[in-house]
């Protein structure tokens, strides 16, 4: 592996304040010091200011200083600023400061960069540099300076904060108090939580990565080799593509994923499924829908084979016919898009196959029904994907209080009780597996807030997991990582169609037309 992938391999990686305190800890222990690591981040991110806002567009900055080393941080970067002709103004509402923030402190008198206690003497600033609190603050923000922090955020002025904004708790992105609303976040060092927790997502604005050089081994040493929470991006994303194919293949050898959706009332389902299977180059695609669809179907997706089922008056599959019902002839089950809460007992039938499982949308709401299913589920020897929203996963988990508080932890939780794999739909989408592994989706759009967005997920999901779903007794096979893949690409061509298209003009077909143009190479 080259150097470019190792480096992009650690932006993977994702901690807890807890972890990177002892993985600063061991740093320090092994000799770096800790004026030198100060000055090497600072420095880092002086430069970066300078590029965002150049000297010829951004004259004056207020620099927030904290009492401890993100403080210190703050204060090199002011010092660095001010060298290169910045107008600098620093707020000081501590009284009592860590001694190497107050070395620098004194050296920025000496320099005779003015120093305030009130916030109002950085009203003409046309930007702000936050460096209150870093990583692993507990405390909610009150009084004067929970006034000071709505005061910055109530100006019209690009505000940066250091590693975390000031106010966010680092694991959860609650809100403790009151929170800087920063235009740019740069996280040092290593990704932490905050920044995949969507509570915390109106607080970060643009996030960055500032890697200063921590060496693997000072992570391993802290954090287990496989790593339990991890960022997927595409170069860990490509070990989980079924990419190159062997030369010698066959249509069956890729794959053959059944779907089981669509009614009358809700026909797009089934077509916005089996397009984002089929986008996934799966071998062999079967669709079974109700019998007045397939026409419809057929026209939509030609090179699908397409199940006609019987249908109740109102248009919803009533059974599955006995070619669908052959569940040993496929590798993977995708089932829920457009069923409709009539299609019960379909689902009940299909929670009895012998085969890997997805289910999505009704599929999930006929499962929360039925008690004792999630247990009998968790027993299965093939693995089961669930992938609900916010309201779809406090039905199926009602023992799971305040999900929305601590998205990664909540979907933690549900994995390991259900010993199912789990991708929790958001603005960040969380994935899971019964082993205590997590993914995170590193970014998304908006656009995705389209009905049929997640129909197109839930046949991409499908069909990445129905080519490697004849692997699954041969080796062993990373289900989760797959479904996080899938998550990851999903996202990565809405933002690509987003771009092109602007937010407003991404819908469904739209989003599966693009799911071949995401570049597996950056």
């Amino acid at each position: 592996m080259s150097i470019t992938d190792q480096l992009k391999l650690l932006d993977t990686i994702v901690v807890t304040s807890e972890q990177m305190r002892e993985i600063e800890a061991r740093i320090f222990t092994k000799g770096m010091p800790v004026a030198a690591l100060m000055e090497k981040v600072a420095i880092l991110l002086a430069h970066r200011i300078q590029k965002i806002y150049p000297l010829f567009k951004t004259l004056r900055i207020g620099v927030l200083v904290g009492p401890g080393h993100n403080g210190g941080d703050a204060l090199v970067i002011a010092r660095e600023l001010y060298l290169q002709g910045y107008e600098i103004c620093l707020y000081r509402p501590f009284s009592r400061s860590k001694e190497l923030t107050l070395q620098h402190a004194n050296y920025a008198h000496h320099l005779g960069i003015p120093c305030y206690q009130e916030i109002e003497y950085l009203e003409e600033c046309e930007l702000i540099v936050d460096g209150l609190f870093g990583f692993g603050l507990t405390r909610a923000l009150s009084g004067n300076l929970a006034r000071v922090v709505d005061s910055i955020n109530k100006k019209n002025v690009p505000v940066i904060s250091i590693d975390v904004p000031s106010g966010l708790h680092t694991d959860t992105g609650e809100v403790l108090g009151t929170a800087i609303k920063a235009t740019y976040s740069f996280c040092l060092g290593l990704w932490k939580q905050v920044y995949f927790q969507d509570q915390a997502l109106d607080y970060i604005g643009k996030a960055e990565r500032i890697d200063f050089g921590i060496l693997p081994q000072d992570i391993c040493g802290i954090i287990p080799k496989n790593i339990p929470i991890k960022r997927i991006n595409p170069i860990l994303a490509r070990q989980f593509l079924p990419l190159p194919r062997p030369v010698l293949t066959h249509k069956y050898k890729q794959g053959h994923l059944l779907l089981i959706c669509g009614s009358r009332r809700y026909a797009g389902g089934s077509i916005l499924t089996g397009l984002g299977a089929r986008s996934s180059g799966v071998g062999m695609l079967s669709i079974a829908v109700p019998e007045s669809l397939k026409p419809l179907l057929v026209s939509q997706l030609p090179d699908a084979l397409i199940i006609e089922c019987p249908e109740t008056k109102t248009g919803a599959i009533a059974q599955l016919p006995p070619l669908a019902m052959a569940f040993d002839n496929y590798d993977v089950i995708a089932c829920g898009p457009g069923l409709t809460l009539e299609a019960k007992f379909v689902v009940e039938q299909v929670l009895k196959a012998p085969c890997p499982l997805v289910l999505d949308a009704d599929g999930l709401n006929i499962l929360a029904t039925k008690s004792g299913t999630m247990n009998t589920l968790s027993k299965k020897n093939n693995p089961t994907v669930l992938t609900p929203h916010l309201g779809e996963f406090k039905r199926l988990f009602p023992y799971i209080e305040h999900p929305d508080k601590d998205r990664i932890a909540a979907v933690r939780a549900a994995a390991q009780t259900s010993g199912m794999i789990i991708l929790f739909k958001g603005a960040k989408t969380v994935v899971a597996d019964p082993n205590g592994h997590v993914w995170l989706i590193p970014e998304s759009t908006p656009a995705l807030a389209r009905g049929g967005s997640g129909d197109i997920l839930t046949g991409l999901i499908g069909g990445l997991l129905g080519q490697t779903a004849s692997s699954f007794h041969e080796k062993e096979i990373d289900e989760g990582g797959i479904v996080a893949t899938a998550a990851l690409w999903h996202s990565q061509a809405a933002i690509l169609a987003a771009k092109e298209r602007t937010e407003l003009g991404v819908d469904a077909v739209t989003l599966s037309n693009y799911l071949n143009q995401v570049d597996w190479n950056n």
